[in-house]
Formats: structure tokens, C-alpha cells, sequence
């Protein structure tokens, strides 16, 4: 290149400087946004007012905060929930109420939040579960990330003990575990079973609710992907573009499996079984199931065998609910020190300012009341959910307005002061966390679907055993309508319909131990709650 070449080159790149330079000071000067999920927690927290749990990495994060007091999760189980919170649209708007549906396939030009941040200027990646994989594509939803996903399901050796390695069945690092799972891979090899067959022969032979060894934190799947998130957000220092980074950790998702540091936490007679563990008095039967998850781990078949049974939920031991208890408390802890070292790594790099940090559990969990186990209700034990998000320049509070997962997209555009799209179901909650108003909604609304027996329809006498309950919850109440025959809110309400209503009221009676639906003092209460639950089908109607 002669001496005027090289002029005029260096001319353009100086131009250029100086003419994208103030886009990319533009682009910079948005925040950052860190975006953790965990899976299966439930409000019990110290900064929910938890005394016992030891989370002191989620409660430092939560003085620096808005915590949601009231959230709730727009479906009580991972696929469906999950796809409401990334879309900011509920269930019967993204299509999935399972965990078999991809959310595309129904409608493949949803926007996702992430999508919808890559166009203002973001760049966006993921690691551990953030969707539900069965519910997105192979890529875990490929337009909503401008760098690949990094599989949660492929973890790389290097992040593991070298002496341990991945666990198997990506859960157990136990010896006896080891050993039971080469002991049935062999004996699946040797029938000739296929290689998914081999995995359900095995699956189903080793497969303990619990697990507590003096194992390293990256033995296991979210110790491992937290020193992934470390090294990407080294990376993630240097870029021109503000990033939108999820992260999801798995814990405390059955099994219960936590180094045994974090067992050691907590005391097994200190745990804290359920207060109530009936039906409530005049319940309706489809609001409750049989506890089918946690039925599925191979120490509780044994324990069913010998207790004696009620008609729904899960009976177990006592002893049994306080390892368990002890399980679910050990998994928090182990989880929260995960999200502790995301968030050093954060401060020691200098983002921790110019980040929104939100941090979210996809639905609660039951604990043994109502003699259930794991989540799938309209009860407040699976539908509240934690949400705490941190936002630069806004000051630490509380909120006790109702909230919901759909809500989170808007309230995150508004915080990087980008766009909200017309297309979102949900509301920002930035004037709760400016303190700028009290509250945004009135309630907020979940829902679940039922599918019964034959028998169990005829005896109702409705046409359809495809069940729907929508629950609305306000500061004080629940109130819950379960509908047939495939209902869902984007079609007109027929009373005709209804197979069951509930009425819980939680300043009187917490552990919904009464239906109150049919008190006469409470007709007012059933009146207008109704009325709302009606106003809002109307609103859904398409």
C-alpha cells in the first residue's frame, strides 16, 4: 500500500470512529441485564422472612432490590411458565400447558425478550435452564440468542472435577449410585435395549429423591455451570454491546442433591413439616393430584407400600418429610451460593452498576401440605413465586402490589429504557420499584388443566375431561373457577361450564384449610371476585 493509500485508509477508519461513535456510547450506556432462573423455589427466603434458610448471596442481592411480596407464576410447572415469563403472554396466548409443546410450533412468531432486546442493540446469550428445553427448539429457542446457547445439557468436562467427572443420570456423584447405574447399564445392554431404553432401565432402577456427599460445588450440574457463567462474563466484559445474560440454575428441582456443606447447614429435627395436611373442608376434587413427580423416585414407591394412603396427594412418613424438607432447605442454600459467585464475579469486573439483576423461581412447591408434594395446583404453595429485581439508580423496596411472571418483559424494557412491545400480556412494575404508584393490577392470574378419569367425568356429568382451573389472586383472596370441555380465555365463558370454585381467604385462614366459596358471609367476596375473573376472560377473547 503506497503512502496515499495508506492516507485515505486511515481516513476512513477515523471517519468511521468518529461517525458510530456515538451509537456505540448509545449502545453501552444501556444498561447491562443479568437474568437468573432457579428451578422449583419457592418464596422461602431470608429476605421472604424466612428464619431457617440460610441464602445469604439471594438476600444480599435483595438489599440492593425490589422484592416482589406477592408474584405469582402464570402456571405451576416449568414448560408453560417459563415460556409466559420469557414472551411476557400467558398460557393460553403462547399455546403451551405442558411439557411437550414447543411454544413455536404453535405460534412461530412469538417475540421473546431476548429477541426483542437483540433488536435494540443487546447481545444476548444463556446458560443452564432458562426455557424449558422440551417446550422450545434444539438450539433452546435459537431467535431468542445472538450466540448460540450453551446446552445445559452438555456441560464440558473441564468445568467438573477431573477426579469425579460429570454426575451420572446428570444428578447422583454417590459410590453406591456409581455402582447401581453401571450395574443396570449392563443389564439393559445385555436384553439389547436401545439407547433411550437403556436410559429409562436405568432411570428407573437408580434414582434417589436425596442425595448428601462430600462432593466439590462443581460435581454437580449448577456448581459446574456457575464457573461457566464466570468465564462468559469475562468475555462479556470487553464487548462494545450492553449483553442480556440468563443464567438458570437447576436447584433445588428434585432430586435434592447438594454437597454435603450445605446438608450441614440445617438440623433434620429443626425442619419444618406442613402445619395443614388435608384436603380443606369443602374442596373440590380436581384441584388436587397425586404427587406423580416425586412417586416417580425409586425410595418412594417402598414408603407408599407400607403407609397407608389418602385419596389424593402423597402420605409419607414424618421422618421421610423432614429429609426431604432437609433435601429442598440443602439444595437452596447450595443453589444460592451458585448465584453468589455470578455476582462476585459481576462486582469484580466492575458491571454491578450498570446491571439490572432480576432473579426469579419459575412456580413454588408443595411441601407436604394438603398431603402434597412437588407443584401442579392453583394452591398458593406452587403459585407464589420469589421475583427481585435490582435496577442502577433505583433504591432498595418492598412491594405488596400483585405481580406476575408476565409482567417481568415490560418491567425489564423500561428499566434499559427500551421499547415495550404492544404484543405483552403483562404491565411494567417499575412504578412499584421508583415508588412512583403502589400498585399496578388489581390481582393476578394463574391457572392449571386437569385431565380426569372416564369415570371421574361421568360422575360430574361433564363432556370433557380437559379441566381448566383459572385462579385469580388479590391481597387477600383466591378465588378459582374450574372449567370443562377444553375451555380456555380466548373464548366466550359459558357458566355451563363450571365444575368447581374455590374461595380461599388468607388473612383468616393461611394454610386454606375452608372453601368458603358457599359461606354466606363471603357471597359479596364470591360476587365480585367473579365479576373481575369474568372481566378479565373478556379481555382475552380473541
Amino acid at each position: 500500500m503506497n503512502k496515499s493509500n495508506q492516507a485515505f485508509h486511515l481516513f476512513i477508519i477515523a471517519f468511521a470512529m468518529i461517525l458510530f461513535a456515538p451509537l456505540a456510547a448509545q449502545q453501552k450506556s444501556k444498561p447491562n441485564i443479568l437474568f437468573f432462573a432457579v428451578d422449583d423455589l419457592k418464596p422461602i427466603l431470608g429476605c421472604y422472612g424466612n428464619t431457617l434458610v440460610k441464602t445469604p448471596n439471594i438476600d444480599r442481592l435483595a438489599k440492593m432490590a425490589t422484592v416482589f411480596n406477592n408474584n405469582y407464576c402464570q402456571q405451576a410447572v416449568c414448560g408453560p411458565t417459563r415460556a409466559s415469563i420469557m414472551t411476557g403472554k400467558r398460557p393460553d396466548n403462547t399455546g403451551v400447558w405442558d411439557l411437550k409443546t414447543r411454544m413455536r410450533d404453535v405460534h412461530p412468531d412469538i417475540l421473546s425478550l431476548p429477541q426483542h432486546l437483540i433488536t435494540q442493540g443487546y447481545s444476548t446469550q444463556g446458560v443452564g435452564k432458562v426455557y424449558d428445553s422440551r417446550c422450545v427448539d434444539d438450539a433452546l429457542d435459537e431467535p431468542s440468542w445472538s450466540v448460540p446457547y450453551y446446552n445445559y445439557f452438555k456441560t464440558e468436562e473441564r468445568f467438573y472435577p477431573k477426579d469425579l467427572g460429570a454426575p451420572i443420570s446428570g444428578h447422583y456423584q454417590s459410590p453406591e449410585s456409581k455402582k447401581l447405574n453401571e450395574k443396570y447399564r449392563l443389564e439393559a445392554e445385555a436384553k439389547g435395549m436401545s439407547k433411550k431404553e437403556i436410559t429409562d432401565y436405568v432411570s428407573k432402577s437408580v434414582k434417589p429423591a436425596v442425595e448428601c456427599v462430600d462432593v466439590p460445588d462443581n460435581a454437580y450440574n449448577d456448581g459446574a455451570n456457575a464457573l461457566r457463567a464466570i468465564e462468559i462474563l469475562e468475555k462479556l466484559k470487553s464487548e462494545v454491546q450492553p449483553f442480556f445474560f440468563a443464567v438458570g440454575f437447576s436447584k433445588p428441582h428434585l432430586p435434592f442433591v447438594a454437597p454435603k456443606k450445605y446438608w450441614d447447614l440445617y438440623k433434620r429435627e429443626d425442619m419444618p413439616v406442613a402445619a395443614f395436611q388435608e384436603q380443606p373442608k369443602n374442596s373440590v376434587d380436581v384441584a388436587f393430584h397425586n404427587s406423580g413427580e416425586i412417586r416417580a423416585y425409586t425410595d418412594i414407591p417402598p414408603l407408599v407400600s407400607f403407609t397407608d394412603q389418602k385419596e389424593y396427594g402423597l402420605t409419607l412418613p414424618i421422618d421421610k418429610q423432614k429429609e426431604l424438607i432437609h433435601g429442598y432447605y440443602a439444595a437452596i442454600s447450595y443453589m444460592d451460593a451458585q448465584v453468589g459467585k455470578v455476582l462476585d464475579k459481576l462486582d469484580a469486573l466492575g458491571l454491578t452498576k450498570n446491571t439490572i439483576i432480576v432473579l426469579w423461581g419459575d412456580h413454588g412447591w408443595h411441601l407436604g401440605d394438603h398431603n402434597l408434594w412437588c407443584k401442579h395446583t392453583n394452591f398458593e404453595q406452587a403459585t407464589r413465586t420469589p421475583l427481585i429485581i435490582s435496577a442502577p439508580g433505583i433504591a432498595p423496596t418492598t412491594s405488596n402490589s400483585p405481580s406476575e411472571f408476565v409482567d417481568v418483559f415490560p418491567t425489564i424494557c423500561d428499566l434499559a429504557g427500551v421499547k415495550i412491545p404492544d404484543v405483552v400480556d403483562g404491565k411494567s412494575l417499575k412504578p412499584l420499584m421508583d415508588k412512583s404508584s403502589q400498585s399496578v393490577k388489581d390481582f393476578s392470574i394463574s391457572q392449571y388443566p386437569r385431565s380426569g378419569t372416564k369415570s371421574e367425568t361421568e360422575r360430574q356429568g361433564y363432556a370433557s375431561s380437559k379441566v381448566m382451573g383459572y385462579s385469580l389472586r388479590d391481597k387477600r383472596y383466591r378465588y378459582t373457577i374450574w372449567l370443562g370441555n377444553d375451555f380456555r380465555s380466548t373464548q366466550a365463558f359459558n357458566d355451563k361450564l363450571i365444575v368447581g370454585t374455590e374461595l380461599y381467604d388468607y388473612d383468616k385462614d393461611p394454610n386454606e384449610t375452608v372453601n368458603v366459596v358457599n359461606d354466606e358471609s363471603y357471597q359479596s367476596v364470591t360476587k365480585d371476585l367473579k365479576a373481575k375473573l369474568l372481566d378479565f376472560f373478556k379481555s382475552q377473547v380473541q
